[in-house]
């Protein structure tokens, strides 16, 4: 059974004034001749034109390049970060067009594609581009400390790596290429309960990368359990119980390729049952409650973070229930379609909070500015898992890497425009909600001329 894609969103057409430059030549993943990789194509199939071949650090490849540095070493500011090599330059637009190329398009289609209409995967990043951000000027900020802490786990940049599944679709390495690429990037990635390889291979990938979890819980409460002990054990710092599913949303894209499973040589593999044991599948679970919640905070000493709260009433429930953390997010519009944009649940979620736990959010985050807004909104930090596994895609762990140093260096360059320090310097009051505000003068025009009408055709002079 296939596993749903983590909280991002399709990439929107935005910064098109420009050709999008050179990629390698499509290289697919290596899947069985009547794997569902062989469905109908969909969408658009011409990407950037190939060029000569260049070294990513994928092994077809050859050595990594290093994009991303240690954020309390070295020059600072937004030109120390921005990645460099062949894909210097790039936006994360060019990153999911050259992904188009490389990947079947039933693969491209099952990451980039949403539940029903696909109306709150758009949603999700069209939020997004009606804010605006209002910057202060002359603070005599400097380069802007970007680093946070969240659980007791240190990020370079309020950037994570969301969870998303089936890496392998995406480059051979998989999830180890993911991690690695996080690892240097100096964030946190959360490894998927439905990743292609065992978050214990995930780890000696990438000794020292901050991993925390993401755990579907399972009617088999000890299978959960023995789920729960691989990843400590595995050094995982945090679990994310995703809250949302309590059946699969129905992703129009997947009927319509035929694209149910994985190709047979590809495994969810923290769902085996032992070292040499099956493969279970991933069950949704309509009986999932508060109690399981409670359960789990007394079975694990690790903080839980509840991810998919979208309304204030749930993110105050998961408190009570033991949440070390809230994850605002509609699951990348890939459950229930017709849902409001992440950013647009983030303020409300955020209030009822009130500061007594993080609250962090996904879902159509695909710009530094699109960052900024989300913290000037009260997020503690964002997630993202498209745009990673464009990257991933497109040229292996230096794709992948190159994402979250795009993503760095323009998240950098926004907070030093806006005057900003750090993350304490940003505040609600830079964030303007462009459509709102058109509205909200319309009203107030039209009421005062209305008024104003009246008062004159009721008061006439005798």
């Amino acid at each position: 059974m296939s596993s749903p894609v983590h909280d991002p969103a399709r990439t929107s057409p935005r910064d098109q004034a420009r050709t999008p430059p050179p990629v390698p030549p499509p290289v697919p993943p290596p899947v069985p001749a009547n794997g569902p990789a062989n469905g109908p194509v969909n969408g658009p199939v011409n990407g950037p034109p190939p060029l000569p071949a260049v070294p990513l650090s994928d092994p077809r490849y050859g050595p990594t390049h290093g994009p991303v540095r240690d954020p309390m070493a070295g020059p600072r500011g937004p030109a120390a970060t921005r990645p460099r090599g062949p894909m210097s330059g790039w936006r994360l637009r060019d990153f999911e067009d050259a992904a188009r190329e490389r990947l079947a398009p039933a693969h491209y289609d099952y990451f980039a594609g949403g539940a029903g209409e696909e109306i709150t995967l758009r949603a999700n990043e069209a939020a997004f581009d009606r804010l605006a951000l209002v910057p202060r000027v002359l603070r005599g900020a400097g380069i802007p400390e970007t680093g946070v802490t969240l659980l007791n786990s240190r990020a370079s940049m309020p950037v994570l790596v969301a969870p998303t599944a089936f890496h392998r679709l995406a480059d051979p390495q998989g999830e180890r290429a993911t991690a690695r690429a996080a690892a240097a990037a100096g964030t946190i990635m959360i490894v998927s309960m439905a990743a292609t390889v065992a978050v214990e291979e995930v780890a000696a990938a990438a000794p020292g990368a901050e991993l925390w979890f993401q755990l579907y819980v399972q009617p088999d409460l000890a299978f959960t359990e023995r789920v729960v002990r691989r990843a400590e054990s595995a050094g995982c710092t945090a679990l994310v119980v995703t809250a949302d599913s309590p059946v699969m949303g129905v992703r129009e894209r997947d009927v319509r390729n035929g694209f149910h499973d994985l190709p047979a040589h590809l495994h969810c593999e923290n769902l085996r049952d032992g070292p040499d044991g099956p493969v279970r599948p991933i069950v949704m679970w309509p009986e999932l409650s508060w109690e399981h919640l409670a359960m789990l905070r007394r079975m694990t000493d690790l903080p839980l973070v509840v991810k998919g709260v979208t309304h204030p009433a749930d993110a105050r429930l998961a408190i009570d229930h033991g949440a070390a953390a809230i994850l605002v997010s509609n699951h990348g519009g890939r459950q229930l379609d017709g849902m409001p944009a992440a950013i647009d649940l983030l303020p409300d979620v955020v209030a009822e909070v009130a500061g007594a736990v993080p609250v962090l959010m996904d879902g159509g985050v695909r710009r530094g500015t699109d960052v900024v807004k989300a913290l000037a909104l009260g997020a503690a930090a964002v997630g993202v898992g498209r745009p990673v596994l464009w990257g991933l895609a497109a040229g292996g762990e230096a794709g992948a890497a190159g994402v979250l140093g795009l993503l760095r260096a323009q998240f950098e360059e926004a907070m030093t425009l806006c005057g900003c320090a750090g993350l304490a310097g940003l505040s609600r009051d830079m964030v303007r909600d462009m459509i709102r505000d058109t509205v909200r003068d319309t009203v107030r025009d039209t009421v005062r001329d209305t008024v104003r009408d009246t008062v004159r055709d009721t008061v006439r002079p005798c």
